[in-house]
């Protein structure tokens, strides 16, 4: 017979809590429950994510590395403010990672990438996913998939990082369903041009792709951003 323990948050040890604290923050920051710019203190955070305070403050130190948060001395963190310049960088840096594995696959001679990724994408309108969320994670499977199909493990790091730093962005270009549905016909152009080796137009494809989704992004983010602080002054009030 074997026995299963169930272990109280007292009862997991600090990696595990910090790991877990990190999470939620992150998860709250997406969400825009913690809005950027805004400050807070360690005691606001310690009941809303269940945690004493050193793993608290490890996920706290992990998350400024990240530049996730600010942290002023003697007066509390803060929320960093979203900083566009820096988004249309890593952009910039995003398309010129993308463009370059897409012409490595116009290439190849093995391509399996390409038959799994046309299972998701090449499909009927009336099988297209229409939810935000699994549709803006398989945006980023997608993307991330061609980058890994080069077989460059530095390449792929440094697209996962990317990918990391303007999820808190990226992930508001579904919020409308027209997007969703420019998106599957986007990635159904990228991968017949990519399929049929036609280099130049998979990478002019794919470049104007995420180039527009960059645009709509900035704009949804800061609508997104004017409404979430309406709902937070209501609540308040």
């Amino acid at each position: 017979m074997t026995l299963v323990s169930v272990l109280s948050p007292a009862d997991l040890p600090a990696a595990t809590l910090a790991e877990r604290a990190y999470a939620q923050i992150k998860q709250l920051i997406f969400d825009f429950h913690l809005l950027p710019g805004d400050r807070f203190s360690e005691a606001d955070l310690t009941q809303r994510v269940q945690v004493s305070r050193t793993p608290l403050r490890q996920a706290l130190q992990r998350l400024q590395r990240e530049g996730f948060l600010l942290v002023f001395p003697k007066s509390g963190w803060q929320v960093a403010p979203l900083d566009f310049e820096a988004f249309d960088q890593l952009y910039d840096l995003r398309i010129l990672l993308e463009t370059h594995a897409v012409a490595r696959l116009c290439e190849a001679e093995e391509r399996p990438t390409l038959r799994e990724l046309a299972d998701t994408w090449l499909v009927p309108a009336e099988d297209r996913l229409n939810h935000p969320l699994p549709v803006g994670q398989m945006d980023e499977e997608f993307h991330a998939a061609l980058v890994r199909a080069v077989g460059n493990s530095e390449m792929t790091r440094v697209h996962a990082d990317i990918t990391e730093r303007i999820r808190i962005i990226r992930r508001l270009d579904f919020i409308k369903p027209a997007r969703v549905d420019l998106t599957y016909d986007e990635h159904a152009r990228i991968l017949r041009a990519i399929t049929r080796r036609r280099t130049d137009e998979a990478q002019r494809l794919l470049r104007a792709h995420v180039e527009q989704s960059k645009l709509e992004v900035r704009h949804i983010t800061l609508d997104m951003l004017y409404q979430a602080r309406q709902r937070l002054a209501a609540e308040l009030a």
